[in-house]
């Protein structure tokens, strides 16, 4: 169960294990009151807060009453703001739009909060401009998940990992207010947050976005955030969602969008936890997860959380009493069995209110219109959803007034919270390692500070931080922001603190200290996930910050850490190489907070800034914690859930192993080799031509237009979706080139010969060819082995998604040698080309099941 502030031991126990790792729980700290793990056996029904209001139903159902089918379906339906028009809001009486991440008014990143009111309004003005006999005005949603942090020059707060690790429910709630506050400053209304996921493998490319491992502090803190976000519904406040609904925390190996495989009491009690707070606050929207769920104990698959009617409908909103509405993710209706993003009734029956359809959102109006008129979707479904949509619109205050004329609307100063922020770092800061009681440091000490992760807003943001994946951003995109180095230089004074990001160079021995900030660089969502056969260490992933430890453990100085993280990961040689060793996770916007706890810096000499923050996760003590090598329980944990140190604890940490052998937790099915992202060790590049004299390579933009020396282009890139958000890259070709994934470290693909091994993508083909395609493997230079798909392509060729299956011996006829294969994957074309490219990897295994290209019929048409 959670071990937390009322489970403290008075001393650090420490217990050295059969597999060599050290587990440590407990640590000196204050008491708190924390709800207790619950053991319901069905789901329970949860009294929510908010009074029920006659009036107000009655008004609902005048409303509903007087609407025509096609403003039922406008309200049902939310579209992307890059997507839509205010007189397309009007024409379609459409109920809700969104900004994703990445997305702002006028597609400018630093966008004005007049450009965000003056858009606002404008959909605002369309929706009560329409000819429906009672008007219902738009609302708008925004992942506002730390902050506001869509919004250029807002506070960012630390991501929900560190929130987690401050136990404070009170901090909770003032952040969710002060969010609240930002966001109606700028015309929106309506929050996607709190993330109530209790997530349990950090594979996961989300486990930022998770307060904790354990039910009870989520469902606290459920709670408190959306009583801050929503307040008492005015004109300051927002509508608050909980998400993702349910299990997104739960997914086998991590895997983002995967298949929780757990039975139906720790759904219920483990994964439900945060759902029980919010209703109990009265939140007024809950997001349906992408995940789907097998409880395979029970012999019962749920499907896709977006089709699952036992769990959106007869959980959710009958049995646990939710009264507001369920929202659908990103395009998620799209992957359930017989759907597409523009259509699927199975998502509306099963309990989804409004679908989420960014960009297809007019064919979705189309398709449900016929399917309600063919009886597909009974009437009184469509009913349900929009009186729960107007009920949540009613208690916002959202009828009768534009955005621009709320209290607080185009105040820039409320998009600022910093000292709310700096308080919520130090709060947030977990102390693992304290040897010699280097910490606190001592005011004018000669500081060294290294590590890329210092002087980087990118980094100590992350992931929803201005962009979706929060990269694409230097520091000048966060001016209302300080730096982790300008917050030492803050306090230390900047003639004693110097910054070498490398240390190459620097005479060590002129310091009293170094202050190394290191770290995992941002990303979101599957992005994020670390693939099942990866291990957790930190510098198999990011050798850089370990090269850096090393640099500066030859001069003997105390060595300060600051590892700034979405998730605990495998740092042992890290930790080894530091006197102290601080998790920061991703603070946000205020550094300065960071330095206020390593000086102990207060506001006066009677007030000293100590470290208050604890695991509310455990943090990882070998390679690979979650196969079965590692052993049971602790075993597999450095430390325990409710660790961190004071600086009144007295308790060194020895040597750790670092377990040198392993190098991967599992033997590879196959080989991802582009997964949305390209899957190291492999890059995606570019190259005019069949030479490649002139090649590119394809970075983390998630657009490129891609021109050549002489001028001219010969490809267009373009990140797109073919099975989930931005998971594809369509490229366009202009010239005869190639486009390919390479890695340093040649494979030998001999052996998945014989293990019936096929190459496999998913494309969408938009374009046909008129000259030959070719798939191709690379073998070092000179050495290419084709399969020419210009008779399966022009099949193909419908605009339609198609898993394409290639055997191995394909490439390897005639005696072909797979052994020293760089280039899994690469595409030869000519113009008129266009398609899509997903999910490219290599399976191993029977062919049951799979739909191979014979290797006969590949060839010219």
């Amino acid at each position: 169960m959670l071990r937390i502030r009322s489970m403290w031991l008075s001393f650090a126990v420490l217990a050295t294990l059969g597999s060599g790792s050290i587990a440590y729980a407990g640590a000196t700290g204050t008491s708190t009151a924390m709800p207790q793990s619950t053991h319901y056996k069905d789901w329970p029904a949860i009294k929510s807060e908010l009074a029920a209001d006659a009036a107000q139903e009655a008004r609902v159902k005048q409303i509903v009453a007087s609407m025509t089918l096609a403003q039922k379906i406008g309200q049902m339906t939310q579209a992307e703001i890059k997507s839509i028009t205010p007189d397309e809001v009007k024409k379609y009486y459409i109920g809700s739009v969104l900004n994703g991440g990445g997305s702002w008014p006028n597609k400018d990143k630093h966008a004005s909060i007049k450009d965000w009111l003056s858009l606002a309004d404008r959909y605002y003005d369309a929706s009560m401009a329409t000819d429906a006999a009672i008007k219902v005005p738009i609302i708008w949603g925004i992942d506002a998940v730390h902050g506001d942090n869509n919004v250029f020059g807002a506070t960012q707060f630390p991501q929900n990992i560190g929130l987690g690790a401050a136990h404070d429910a009170a901090l909770i709630k003032e952040i969710g207010a002060a969010t609240a506050r930002a966001v109606r400053a700028t015309g929106v209304q309506w929050a996607f947050a709190p993330t109530v996921a209790v997530a349990q493998n950090v594979r996961w490319g989300r486990t930022y976005e998770s307060f904790s491992s354990e039910g009870p502090l989520v469902h606290q803190y459920a709670r408190a955030y959306v009583e801050g976000l929503q307040g008492d519904f005015g004109e300051h406040n927002v509508m608050a969602t909980a998400k993702h609904f349910i299990g997104d925390g739960a997914t086998w190996n991590g895997t983002d969008q995967g298949d929780a495989r757990i039975s139906q009491t720790d759904m219920i009690n483990v994964h439900g936890a945060g759902y029980f707070g919010a209703i109990e606050a009265g939140v007024q929207s809950v997001m349906a997860s992408y995940n789907s769920w097998d409880d395979v104990g029970a012999g019962i698959n749920y499907g896709k959380m977006s089709g699952a009617k036992a769990l959106l409908t007869d959980a959710l909103k009958d049995k646990m009493g939710f009264q507001g509405f369920v929202v659908s993710d990103w395009n998620a209706i799209g992957q359930l069995p017989g759907c597409t993003n523009a259509s699927c009734p199975q998502a509306i029956n099963a309990g989804i209110d409004m679908v989420m359809a960014p960009d297809d959102w007019q064919a979705f109006i189309a398709n449900t219109t016929r399917q309600v008129k063919g009886g597909q979707i009974p009437m009184a479904r469509i009913d349900d959803a929009v009186s729960r949509i107007i009920r949540a619109k009613l208690r916002m205050g959202l009828f009768g007034k534009r955005p621009s004329q709320g209290a607080g609307a185009g105040d820039v100063k409320l998009l600022q919270s910093r000292e709310l922020a700096r308080r919520a770092v130090r709060e947030s800061l977990v102390l693992l390692k304290n040897n010699h009681d280097v910490l606190p440091l001592k005011p004018g000490a000669r500081i060294l500070v290294v590590g890329k992760s210092a002087d980087s807003m990118s980094n100590q943001t992350g992931g929803w931080s201005l962009t979706w994946q929060g990269t694409d951003n230097g520091n000048g995109d966060f001016p209302n922001g300080e730096t982790i180095l300008a917050g030492l230089r803050d306090i230390d004074g900047a003639a004693n603190v110097t910054y070498s990001e490398t240390a190459q160079g620097v005479d060590l021995k002129q310091f009293d200290a170094i202050v190394a900030v290191i770290g995992e660089t941002p990303y979101a969502e599957t992005m994020g996930d670390i693939m099942p056969s990866a291990t957790l260490r930190h510098s198999d992933r990011h050798p850089e910050d370990l090269a850096v430890l090393q640099m500066v453990a030859k001069a003997h100085k105390p060595v300060v850490t600051v590892f700034v993280a979405g998730r605990p990961l495998y740092v042992n040689n890290l930790i080894n190489l530091s006197d102290a060793f601080v998790a920061a996770w991703l603070p946000g916007t205020e550094g300065g907070g960071v330095a206020d706890v390593l000086f102990a810096a207060g506001p006066d000499a009677a007030v000293r800034h100590d470290f208050s923050g604890t695991l509310a996760r455990p943090w990882p003590g070998v390679p690979c914690p979650d196969t079965e090598a590692a052993g049971a329980g602790s075993a597999r944990w450095l430390f325990a859930p409710g660790y961190g140190l004071r600086y009144a604890s007295k308790r060194d940490v020895p040597v750790l192993p670092t377990h040198p052998a392993v190098d991967a937790c599992a033997e590879a099915s196959g080989l991802s080799v582009f997964h949305t992202l390209a899957v190291p060790p492999f890059a995606l590049y570019l190259a005019d031509g069949n030479s490649g004299d002139s090649v590119r390579a394809v970075g983390s933009d998630l657009n490129s237009d891609i021109d050549w020396p002489a001028g001219q282009p010969a490809l267009h890139l373009r990140t797109v979706q073919v099975n989930t958000q931005q998971d594809a890259k369509s490229i366009t070709w202009f010239r005869p080139a190639r486009f390919f994934a390479q890695s340093p470290q040649p494979r030998n693909l001999t052996p998945m010969i014989s293990a019936h091994a096929a190459l496999q993508f998913d494309v969408v083909i938009g374009t046909p060819a008129k000259a030959p395609v070719k798939v191709y493997m690379g073998c070092g230079h000179g050495c290419t082995r084709t399969v020419d798909l210009t008779r399966a392509f022009a099949v193909y060729a419908n605009g339609s998604r198609h898993t394409v299956s290639i055997p191995l011996q394909c490439f390897a006829r005639d005696g072909a040698d797979l052994s020293h294969v760089d280039i899994p994957f690469g595409i030869m074309a000519s113009p008129p080309f266009y398609a899509a490219f997903a999910d490219i990897r290599i399976v191993t295994g029977p062919a049951t099941g799979r739909v191979d290209l014979p290797c006969a019929s590949l060839g010219a048409p």
